[in-house]
């Protein structure tokens, strides 16, 4: 789950650069080192339909790209996780994807711009170290490293199973109707008659 957990948020950082939430602070507001680091490598976000924009009030502004650096620290950490873990080397892939996850959450949480609560530490801060104390002292009562080895061709033989594919049918369309709609933004279709070629 630490290793989905990592591709869901890495992966799913690419729809926050999309709609331009989860923005970072200003670089121009940011400590020098991170401006040197990400003079050429910022963000900026044009479009009144952006999170950005509208909650922040920062469109056309250089910020730090943290959704992109999320992006891809998560990614690669999860397919470092994979490794480990068709390696069964179970505890070292939770602690790896669980650590480097929740530590960033808690350390980029402070390279944020947009509202995540009151106060200089969030609850989100709070639950990531949390979750990774949680982590790590649940190897001690769990026979992890007694679990029989990985294997991808079991694991692609269950997924194929046809009860299973219909269940992730079921899944994405439940998810994709409740999801899929934006409870934020709002669209209109007009229709009108063009009497100069009736």
């Amino acid at each position: 789950m630490s290793i989905a957990y990592a591709f869901g948020e890495g992966l799913g950082r690419l729809a926050c650069i999309s709609f331009g939430c989860c923005y970072g602070k200003p670089l121009a507001q940011s400590p020098a080192l991170l401006q040197r680091l990400f003079r050429n490598r910022h963000f900026v976000f044009h479009g009144p339909l952006k999170k950005i924009a509208y909650a922040g009030n920062m469109a056309g502004e250089k910020v730090v790209p943290i959704q992109a650096v999320t992006a891809l620290l998560y990614t690669a950490v999860g397919l470092m996780g994979v490794l480990l873990f068709l390696n069964n080397a179970y505890s070292p892939a939770l602690l790896l994807t669980l650590g480097v996850t929740q530590l960033w959450r808690a350390l980029s949480e402070t390279l944020r711009a947009d509202y995540r609560g009151a106060g200089k530490v969030s609850a989100y801060q709070v639950f990531a170290v949390l979750s990774v104390i949680y982590g790590a002292g649940m190897l001690v009562f769990l026979p992890v490293d007694e679990l029989p080895q990985a294997s991808l061709l079991k694991g692609f033989e269950t997924l194929w199973h046809p009860g299973m594919v219909l269940f992730l049918i079921g899944l994405w369309l439940v998810t994709f109707l409740y999801y899929g709609r934006s409870l934020v933004t709002g669209s209109r279709l007009s229709l009108y008659i063009c009497h100069d070629r009736i």
